[in-house]
């Protein structure tokens, strides 16, 4: 299989070469990857999530804890007829991504700054089609972030390292609380920036909990499932 993002087109792989540019330029520092790695690390990383059909079909893409824009903008610039949301409480983080949107060229990406919680508690309250995270929390963390986001038969895509069996048997007896169904896992080291690297898929499995969202930081501090 040949390296997710060969098929870019020039002008896509050119804005994801600006925003990787902005990135090494900004004073905050909000990478500790900007050499030579960060095409591999950030771009073709972001970019194996293209092997989830889901993904590709995506109308309203959901990308939470988006930090410095990884998977978010590299999905935008990849699938310019989606809309990406980034989702990013730390305001100078959101600050970049809206900055290396603009400056990229990226029409179809936006930052929001707030905490998923507030977002699925009022206006993005089952309104996207799939939530990305990379590197955010534990499966139970994230399927609970996500869940209130997704309409019905949504997914999400979590980045994730090393196949943790705790954390899979954690988010397993989360399922039915989140309304969360584990689907499948793909391996795909040999593509990514990090040669551990899955893909934890999981769809929504019937309406919003009642008790969702929890209050801000409770699926962090408390997942559900675990022991």
């Amino acid at each position: 299989m040949s390296e997710p993002g060969a098929e870019l087109a020039p002008e896509a792989r050119a804005a994801l070469r600006r925003v990787l540019e902005l990135l090494r330029e900004d004073p905050a520092s909000l990478s500790s990857i900007t050499d030579e790695r960060a095409w591999q690390v950030h771009v073709v990383d972001s970019l194996t999530g293209l092997e989830v059909p889901e993904l590709l079909q995506a109308e309203r893409i959901a990308d939470v804890g988006a930090g410095a824009g990884f998977p978010g903008l590299v999905l935008a610039v990849a699938l310019p007829a989606a809309q990406v949301d980034l989702i990013e409480s730390v305001s100078r983080k959101a600050g970049f991504i809206d900055r290396a949107a603009g400056t990229a060229g990226i029409d179809n990406a936006q930052a929001l700054n707030a905490r998923s919680e507030e977002l699925a508690g009022g206006a993005g309250h089952e309104a996207y089609d799939v939530v990305t995270a990379r590197a955010v929390g534990r499966l139970s963390t994230l399927a609970e972030l996500a869940s209130p986001l997704l309409r019905d038969g949504g997914v999400l895509v979590a980045w994730k390292g090393k196949r943790d069996l705790d954390e899979e048997a954690e988010m397993e007896r989360a399922a039915e609380a989140l309304a969360m169904r584990p689907e499948r896992v793909l391996e795909v080291g040999d593509r990514a920036g990090s040669r551990h690297r899955h893909l934890h898929v999981l769809r929504k499995s019937g309406p919003t909990p009642g008790d969702l969202p929890r209050r801000a930081g409770l699926a962090k501090k408390r997942p559900k499932g675990s022991a």
